[in-house]
């Protein structure tokens, strides 16, 4: 990855974590953009500013731990900010695809507990069009997954089980394969999130729809902040 294109992620991870205040309940996104937003974290930590975090995969409550920031579950009451990436945005929904580091349920398990999803990315990850290209990350039980890939197919997936270098089925924190699914380019978003909430066999998708209040993107020209209408 760039230099340039790294520039950017901190950029737009820097003007998340200016929003993190003392007393916080924070979620920490996973995946490389998210990854910069848990290390300045870090830095606010040692500075002393006083939060709690939430991680949304093994990973980053491992990275978190090192960096010296104190975690919780989702016992806690409330989550009042969560940053963190997405692989698509459509720029006039701010719905997302998120899914591709395989950590798409727990992200969306601590999204939807959040008064406030920050999502962080550069501008090469917008859209005018969710879903019209790239694959939709979609988690599913190892339990029959194959029945479940032939009710994707006939939605219309060309699905794809995501493995692991030795060739064998990758597998979520959660112990899910993930089916990765490219559909055709005139797909409708929503409706489409709506037909594979009733997929059996299927955990959770990509789809992460009417969820984001604020989107950060950063380009040559700085960090612009798109929010939900």
């Amino acid at each position: 990855m760039s230099q340039e294109r790294n520039e950017l992620k901190i950029a737009a991870a820097r003007s998340a974590v200016a929003l993190v205040r003392d007393g916080m309940v924070v979620g920490l996104g996973s995946g490389s953009t998210a990854s910069f937003a848990v290390d300045l974290l870090g830095e606010r930590c040692r500075q002393g500013l006083r939060f709690v975090g939430i991680p949304t995969s093994e990973r980053t409550a491992s990275q978190a731990r090192a960096l010296g920031i104190p975690l919780a579950d989702l016992r806690e009451p409330n989550i009042d900010l969560t940053i963190d990436g997405a692989d698509q945005v459509e720029d006039t929904s701010l719905n997302l695809i998120k899914g591709h580091g395989g950590a798409l349920l727990r992200e969306k398990i601590v999204a939807c507990a959040s008064k406030r999803l920050v999502i962080v990315v550069d501008e090469s990850k917008l859209t005018s069009h969710l879903a019209s290209d790239g694959a939709i990350p979609i988690e599913v039980v190892p339990f029959g997954w194959q029945l479940t890939a032939e009710r994707l197919t006939k939605l219309g997936a060309k699905p794809d089980l995501r493995r692991n270098p030795d060739g064998e089925p990758y597998r979520s924190d959660g112990g899910n394969y993930i089916v990765d699914c490219t559909f055709g380019s005139r797909v409708d978003g929503l409706a489409l999130a709506q037909q594979l909430d009733h997929v059996v066999g299927l955990v959770e998708h990509g789809m992460f729809i009417g969820l984001a209040s604020e989107v950060h993107v950063a380009a040559s020209g700085g960090v612009r902040i798109l929010t939900a209408r």
